[in-house]
């Protein structure tokens, strides 16, 4: 009789493909993570040129931005719930269809209505794909192997969102045949096509578990509640803060009140509710998502406005623009994927310590812009920084979140944390986008671009006394 060991391990080429699969699998869920992440900033960059060719204003092009984000952020949960009642790779290949076709929408779209309804369903569609990617990792991975898989994981999520600035920056520069912004949203089509086409070849069918159900109470409450916040942040500076707009944001403040009441009685009453709150009892769950907000907010800030203040402060290209943010974006990303080469004994340090790098980031970066210069050595160490600082907080901060949690509240920490991740980054284009561009219009954009970058730093040192609060809990634990 042979031995298992021999049964189970086919020799030659056949064992070859079938250690690579797993892989080829990984790679091909990560490209959509990669597209996911990268639609959320990539069209930064490509703003002053869509506010030029449809006429945009300041407060539509936030939304351009934002209303993406907004869709993501909000549906990523109920795309994870989706996933578990109708199995992860459907649900994976209906998001990328969605989101490629929504993708062709925005780089076709005729004025910015069309761009930013295209751009509120292209979030819906990443909302539905993403999700199933950490499920199929956690189901296919085990062991070491599992390890290396989360690492990949992590590296795309720290370089994804910086790298759409480079990228979206070359291919305005680029202005192929003439299109000027609009390849940002249409080199999605060839990618999502390649996606829609190995998925069913390379990743392995699911059946559905069908154990969680669909909170459409709370999605119907949680949504409005975000709105009501968000969309007075944006306009609120272009219409000169009417009363309407201090009624809206307090009309979200109820409605997020009721939706904390109806998520608890659909808990108590043994249901599914869409954020189970329950689990910020768990020991430094809390800290953990708020250090990650402060982190969130202003770094979406950061990118958003800085992005404007090159171009339509400097005069500088969109390709200039984009690449003055790549030693942030390599750096974030190397640290970002070799931090636990770092000892053990100072990973529950690290959160506060990237933050405090952070703070310090934005600090070199305000002293470097004051003049209106980004060729300043200042400001290229201040970015360095500022890259080591991200790196160092954000994939240890979500590892570091989830030690006291029990294994069956995972989802609904993991849900807590993506959504205050994509959430934190509408609130820092809304509100920094404000303070900026409410500066830029009666002073130089270097002073607005200076003096936001420092209300960042002040956010960043609030994230500290977060991320030491973590480390405590963490160190208990331990």
């Amino acid at each position: 009789m042979a031995s298992p060991e021999l049964t189970a391990r086919p020799a030659g080429p056949a064992a070859a493909t079938q250690e690579q699969r797993p892989w080829l699998m990984l790679a091909v869920l990560l490209l959509g993570q990669f597209m996911g992440l990268l639609d959320v900033t990539i069209v930064n960059v490509a703003t002053p040129a869509i506010g030029a060719g449809l006429h945009s204003s300041g407060a539509a092009l936030q939304m351009v931005v934002g209303g993406y984000t907004v869709a993501y952020a909000m549906l990523l949960i109920t795309g994870a719930r989706l996933g578990d009642l109708y199995g992860r790779r459907r649900m994976y290949l209906v998001g990328a269809c969605v989101f490629t076709l929504t993708s062709l929408l925005c780089g076709l779209a005729p004025d910015t209505a069309v761009l930013v309804g295209a751009r509120l369903v292209q979030g819906a569609g990443a909302a539905v794909m993403v999700p199933q990617i950490m499920s199929v990792i956690q189901m296919r991975f085990t062991g070491p192997a599992r390890a290396k898989a989360l690492s990949a994981y992590g590296a795309v999520l720290s370089v994804g969102a910086v790298a759409g600035l480079v990228l979206g920056g070359f291919l305005v520069g680029a202005d192929l045949l003439g299109t000027a912004w609009r390849p940002v949203f249409l080199v999605n089509v060839p990618l999502g096509a390649l996606l829609v086409a190995l998925v069913p070849r390379l990743v392995p069918a699911d059946e559905p578990r069908g154990t969680r159900r669909l909170d459409f109470a709370g999605l119907a409450l949680a949504v409005p509640a975000v709105i009501l916040v968000v969309l007075p942040l944006v306009l609120g500076h272009e219409t000169g803060w009417p009363a309407w707009t201090y009624a809206c944001m307090a009309a979200g403040a109820v409605l997020a009140t009721v939706f904390v009441l109806v998520e608890r009685r659909v808990a108590d009453r043994g249901g599914d509710p869409l954020l189970d709150l329950a689990v910020l009892r768990a020991p430094g769950l809390a800290a953990g998502i708020a250090t990650l907000g402060c982190m969130q907010v202003a770094y979406g800030g950061f990118l958003f406005t800085l992005a404007l203040h090159l171009q339509l402060g400097l005069g500088d290209s969109a390709l200039r623009a984009g690449l003055a943010f790549f030693p942030l974006a390599a750096v974030f990303g190397v640290v970002g994927f070799f931090w636990r080469k770092l000892p053990s004994r100072v990973h529950h340090l690290l959160p506060a310590a990237g933050l405090a790098l952070c703070a310090l980031g934005y600090l070199g970066i305000a002293a470097g812009l004051h003049d209106g210069s980004q060729d300043s050595p200042l400001l290229w160490a201040a970015m360095v920084l500022a890259g080591v600082g991200m790196g160092l907080s954000l994939s240890p901060l979500l590892a570091l979140a989830l030690v006291g949690v029990r294994p069956e509240q995972a989802p609904d920490a993991g849900g807590l944390l993506t959504t205050t991740m994509q959430l934190g980054q509408v609130v820092g284009v809304a509100a920094f986008g404000t303070v900026f561009l409410s500066l830029a219009g009666s002073h130089p954009s270097g002073h607005a671009i200076a003096t936001t970058s420092e209300w960042m730093a002040a956010l960043s040192v609030v994230g500290v006394a977060g991320g030491a609060s973590l480390a405590r809990t963490v160190r208990g634990a331990r």
